[in-house]
């Protein structure tokens, strides 16, 4: 079965980017003219995604104004004869069929995703973590969904992490498959472990951002315990989805930037600046610049 339905969890605090989180969702905060969530959207959308759910909260309806129409903006800018710009804006608001809902308590991604089962129903659904932004050639979302689709069995997108940075994130336990036919960088997944300490690390592989899963998630979230942090994390139903129907792992080909991160979020704005067609040649002459008074 295809993939054509994808949930955002939006509904995070933001409290390591604050104070610029504080009035402004972190999902918002723009890289150069766009706002982190809208390349997460476009992703969706690029792998052929039709149907999009943003899990929010309190205090983020400004997304939903983001993907809608502004009408005296739109109309002002055409007075103006910039038509473009307009079309551009306008395209938003018909980009996919988004759908919004709130996460009355924050108790985890695990209980975000639970919120999306009658949006699901019994298909498979692509996540898309609202603090990241994937940046490449292909779609990771795409490259995703066509494991899924090969392998008919839970997908989760995996990259390498340093050692001392794997604690911030999961471990996978591992194995390559040989016999990938058309696909290098497929794993078998048979155990994962949330925010592991030294001596629970299984290996440098941790799951950053995105995931396709089946619709037998949502029942283990069901029964699903608080885990670390006492949330309930989508890393603990994934670990047993993989010790039991199992799960495969692919170490998608783009670039993950962690937009709840202060560092992360500069990367991702210093580097998608230096590829703006707009900016990218004069921001490159200015960085060089700045550059040369670096020690």
């Amino acid at each position: 079965m295809a993939v054509k339905k994808a949930v955002i969890p939006a509904a995070g605090l933001g409290t390591r980017v604050l104070p610029a989180s504080k009035a402004m969702p972190k999902e918002m905060l723009p890289l150069v003219d766009k706002p982190a969530i809208q390349y997460i959207v476009e992703e969706a959308v690029a792998a052929g995604i039709t149907d999009i759910l943003i899990i929010t909260n309190r205090g983020k309806e400004i997304i939903e104004d983001h993907f809608d129409h502004s009408i005296e903006l739109e109309a002002n800018l055409r007075a103006k004869g910039k038509d473009d710009i307009a079309d551009q804006l306008g395209g938003l608001a018909h980009l996919a069929n988004i759908y919004y809902l709130r996460q009355k308590e924050t108790k985890g991604l695990g209980h975000a995703i639970l919120q999306a089962r009658s949006f699901v129903g019994n298909e498979p659904f692509a996540v898309l973590y609202g603090d990241d932004v994937v940046i490449g050639k292909n779609p990771a979302t795409k490259e995703l969904c066509e494991v899924y689709e090969k392998y008919q069995k839970g997908v989760a997108g995996i990259k390498p992490c340093k050692r001392e940075e794997i604690g911030k994130y999961c471990s996978l336990g591992l194995e390559p498959i040989v016999d990938a036919g058309s696909f290098d960088g497929v794993f078998e997944v048979y155990d994962m472990v949330e925010k592991p300490t030294e001596d629970q690390i299984m290996s440098l592989y941790a799951i950053l951002g995105r995931c396709v899963l089946p619709p037998e998630i949502f029942d283990i979230l069901e029964r699903a315990k608080p885990g670390v942090g006492g949330e309930i994390q989508l890393t603990d139903a994934m670990a047993e989805l993989a010790r039991t129907t199992g799960m495969v792992g692919f170490e998608f080909s783009g670039k993950r930037y962690d937009m709840g991160n202060k560092l992360g979020l500069m990367k991702a704005q210093v580097e998608v600046a230096l590829k703006h067609p707009e900016i990218g040649e004069d921001f490159k002459e200015y960085l060089k610049k700045i550059a040369e008074h670096l020690k």
